[in-house]
């Protein structure tokens, strides 16, 4: 019996890439607590169909990128030491990691990434941040995750996001310090430990002062007093 002559070998789909850039950023408008949005743009290669996105991100804030007055150089001594260690000390900062489901698109989306804001000066992020007068953040978005598409036969395919994929943005410290002000207007906040919050609520209660702003300044006017002295 005679044999079938094999057909023409078909080339498989080539894996689908994204590209991703990051446009804007603003303050998120009726979020519960301090966030900002950042505007996602993200492209498949050929304009070709995607199913979703599992997006993983890491955002990260690259403190080599700017120059620093030498207010900002005193501020930032706790993250990177003396303002003349300056051009060896400072380093990459992780801001935060968050998780983005993106839903179907063909060939380009643009979606939000929300990233939570925080006055708690233990986190880096925040020190750092609100440290700065004026100027931009460099920062760096590191993408990961999964994509499921279809291949020309409609087969459903997934494929790994390349550890490669990245985007930079230069973000505006004065957004930053809306999107904060927006929530707490001329406040910045300190997280004490209940002992040290139980010995300033006795010193405060001790002498009768009507506001905790009237405490600190007792206190640090006493400092200052006995450093002269």
């Amino acid at each position: 019996m005679a044999k079938t002559p094999p057909g023409p070998l078909v080339a498989p789909d080539p894996v689908l890439d994204l590209a991703f850039g990051v446009e804007d950023a603003g303050t998120l408008q009726y979020a519960a607590s301090p966030t900002l949005r950042f505007g996602l743009r993200i492209t498949a290669d050929a304009g070709r169909p995607v199913r979703s996105v599992m997006l993983d991100v890491q955002l990260q804030i690259a403190s080599r990128r700017r120059p620093y007055g030498a207010a900002e150089k005193g501020r930032l001594a706790d993250l990177f030491g003396p303002p003349e260690n300056f051009g060896t000390a400072l380093r990459t900062l992780l801001w935060t990691r968050l998780t983005k489901v993106v839903p179907s698109f063909d060939g380009e989306t643009l979606v939000d990434l929300h990233v939570p804001c925080t006055y708690d000066f233990d986190v880096h992020a925040a020190k750092y941040l609100s440290s700065l007068e004026n100027g931009e953040v460099p920062l760096e978005f590191l993408f990961s995750g999964t994509v499921l598409y279809s291949n020309s036969d409609g087969l459903l395919q997934t494929a790994r996001i390349s550890w490669d994929k990245e985007a930079e943005y230069r973000l505006p410290v004065r957004v930053w310090r809306e999107t904060m002000d927006s929530y707490f207007p001329g406040s910045a906040w300190l997280r004490l430990s209940r002992d040290t919050f139980d010995r300033l609520h006795a010193y405060r209660a001790r002498n009768a002062y009507p506001t905790w702003e009237h405490a600190f300044d007792a206190l640090l006017a006493g400092n200052e007093a006995e450093r002269e002295a």
